[in-house]
């Protein structure tokens, strides 16, 4: 068995830029996995392996890699920044233990930290912070520390101060040793030596050493007790007391270095193994039962225990279908079966791999604490549990967000067709925030997504990796339809054609629901005049019809329906009869009750260099975004506004125009809100036109 105190399950998670990937790289440099370095900005990273992921420069799927380091087996995953894979770290972040969290010395905290940071969060995962890019114009850590104080809310833990910045930046001093790491200018990682503190940083070492030392007895009574009576805690006491306090998220050591000049990774890595938990000091994943309810078990983290694993994602490669899985309890070997309990079904684990990003390493078996990937896994989706047959028990499975975009394409000729079926089939089981569905009525196929890149990068995945040509409809934004009044009602469905007939007879009353509620429905009925085993056969009418507004088509959301009274026949009335009259009644009541349309809001987060400020102000509102915040940094100000998506749409394009190519901006969604009456009078009659069309 190995010893799971030796492994670290973490993930590497930033803003896009910050440099993620090239630290990446030089993770697998130093420990051996990797000979050669690749640089992102050539296309060239190891974890960068898509052709879209070299070519633009950005991380589109998590990676996952194994390598060793000081005797500890680390498996990282390399997860992207763009806003519009969140998806990925989301899911990447649900099986780590520890995780690494990159900011760039210029740019500070940006907007796709702080969504990676409260996921992280949630999801409990103890980090150690790098910041990274000191060499950068415009770097500084203190500043950047600041800043993850006060915007994250987060304690750094200041473990190494730089020494220079910009172009002058040569190491970093750390302050629990007092000693210096300085790297030469040979690019070399291990081309360093380690010096006495430069005698410019004594006072400087000693008063953030000082901090360093306070903040970490905090986590044991009987060390700072003797502390504050003037005794210095040993080294192993103080480190104990750090890893304590980085596993109980009280606060998060605090690394400096420069990725791309090969200064600072060694610290950082020490850190990881000092301070990061091992798989068995992280809370349990609690077991449900198949409702989804706790059943007060959980996959306690041992070899010993019954086979438990979580498939956290899917991806195809030229070697067939991979199945990434962490295993959280137990032991495997090549040829057991396990039972997906999503399905129900059970498969054989025919070949078990190693992933060392885009190439693999046979093993005959896994045990608690591992991620690796199964090939040829036919029925497995991300979120599924895998589990020994005999002990059946569910992992808490993985919520996905719903899309707020979408695309029509259709194949440039018949043969494309077949093919563009599979390929897209293989792309929903690779990303659950990518959906499709077919147009019944106009055959069209629908792409749904997080954003516009999301799409277009989707598109070219069809193109290139699926060789399917398609043509590309505009984007369509997913509105949604409501209700403002409260309306009472009632429907009778009556039909007779000899024999026995239907009847059903409702009386009902539909009011609108708090946003984010929904569909409800209540029976109020006594005195049986609608019996109750048709209770349900009225709500499901109901909730059948709302995936069709009456103003344009598009799905109802948060409204209630009560019903008070009705009637039945003793011969004609069956579910059916009833189903169908709570259709009737909901084409019949909700015009009546002042539907209205939503469309989707979403949080944009723009840089801009400092003379495009008022351009870019007055352009957002042009789009009718309401500005909520700026804020000035060293290089530009940082425009925090809620935009409608409809007017989003080619936004980077126009950004870049007006900021001479500086500006970078990345949105999300937000919420729904009513859609003013001149959009809304647009988007109805162009839902009526495409009607028309059918």
């Amino acid at each position: 068995m190995a010893d799971l105190s030796k492994y670290r399950n973490i993930g590497i998670f930033a803003h896009v830029d910050a440099g993620k990937t090239t630290t990446t790289e030089r993770i697998l440099k130093l420990t051996g996995t990797i000979h050669k370095t690749g640089e992102v900005h050539d296309g060239e990273a190891t974890t960068d392996f898509m052709e879209q992921e070299a070519e633009r420069g950005i991380t589109i799927q998590s990676a996952a890699i194994s390598c060793t380091w000081d005797d500890h087996r680390f498996n990282i995953i390399d997860t992207p920044g763009h806003v519009d894979f969140t998806i990925e770290v989301y899911r990447s972040l649900k099986v780590l233990d520890g995780g690494v969290g990159v900011f760039c010395a210029s740019g500070g905290v940006e907007p796709q930290s702080e969504t990676n940071w409260r996921y992280a969060n949630e999801s409990g995962v103890a980090r150690v912070i790098f910041v990274n890019k000191m060499d950068r114009v415009g770097a500084d850590f203190y500043r950047v520390t600041d800043q993850v104080e006060n915007v994250l809310a987060a304690n750094p833990l200041v473990m190494v101060l730089p020494i220079g910045t910009e172009d002058q930046f040569s190491g970093v001093v750390d302050l629990l040793t007092r000693k210096a790491w300085v790297w030469d200018d040979s690019g070399q990682p291990e081309n360093y030596s380690i010096e006495d503190v430069p005698a410019d940083m004594a006072d400087k070492v000693e008063e953030w050493r000082e901090k360093l030392i306070e903040m970490a007895v905090e986590q044991d009574d009987d060390i700072m007790e003797a502390y504050l009576e003037g005794e210095e805690p040993s080294m192993e006491d103080i480190k104990r007391c750090i890893r304590k306090g980085t596993i109980a998220l009280d606060f998060f050591p605090t690394y400096c270095g420069s990725a791309f000049k090969n200064k600072g990774i060694q610290p950082m890595l020490d850190a990881v193994v000092d301070y990061l938990p091992d798989p068995t000091e992280v809370i349990p994943q609690p077991i449900t039962d198949d409702e989804g309810e706790e059943t007060g078990e959980v996959a306690t983290v041992d070899a010993n225990e019954p086979f438990r694993a979580l498939a956290f994602k899917i991806m195809d490669d030229r070697f067939g279908a991979l199945t990434f899985v962490r295993v959280y309890s137990g032991t495997l070997k090549k040829g057991d079966s396990v039972l997906n309990t999503f399905t129900g079904k059970t498969e054989r684990i025919g070949r078990i791999v190693e992933m060392e990003a885009d190439d693999r390493k046979e093993l005959d078996g896994c045990q608690a604490g591992d991620i690796i990937a199964f090939i040829g896994m036919k029925n497995v989706q991300t979120g599924h549990t895998l589990c020994d047959p005999k002990h059946p028990g569910t992992l808490e499975p993985m919520v996905f967000p719903d899309p707020v975009i979408s695309i029509a394409v259709s194949p440039k000729d018949k043969a494309a067709s077949e093919k563009m079926g599979i390929a897209i089939g293989k792309m929903v089981k690779e990303d659950p925030s990518f959906r499709v569905e077919t147009d019944e009525e106009s055959g069209e196929t629908i792409l749904k997504g997080m954003g516009e890149l999301h799409l277009d990068i989707k598109v070219d995945i069809l193109k290139r990796t699926h060789g399917v040509e398609v043509e590309v409809g505009k984007p369509q934004v997913a509105y949604r339809e409501t209700i403002t009044q409260v309306t009472e009602d009632s429907y009778t469905h009556k039909k007779q054609s000899g024999g026995s007939g239907q009847f059903a007879k409702i009386e009902y009353t539909i009011s609108p629901g708090e946003p984010g509620t929904g569909y409800e429905f209540e029976s109020k009925v006594t005195g049986g005049n609608v019996p109750r085993e048709f209770w349900p056969a009225v709500e499901k009418g109901f909730k059948m019809s709302m995936d069709k507004g009456v103003l344009a088509g598009y799905p109802c959301l948060d409204f209630k329906v009560t019903l008070t009274d009705g009637a039945f026949h003793a011969v004609d009335s069956s579910a059916i009869a009833y189903e169908i009259a709570a259709k009737g009644a909901y084409r019949q009541t909700m015009p009546k009750a002042g539907p209205q349309l939503m469309e989707p809001i979403m949080k944009v987060d723009v840089f801009t260099p400092d003379d495009h400020v008022g351009d870019v102000i007055g352009d957002l509102n042009r789009r009718r975004g309401m500005i909520k915040d700026q804020e000035a940094g060293p290089t530009g100000v940082r425009i925090k506004a809620e935009c409608p998506l409809s007017e989003m749409f080619g936004y980077i394009g126009d950004l870049r125009t007006m900021t001479s190519g500086r500006g970078q901006f990345s949105m999300e969604f937000l919420h729904y809100m009513p859609c003013p009456k001149n959009v809304a009078e647009v988007v109805i009659k162009e839902a009526q036109e495409r009607n028309a069309k059918k």
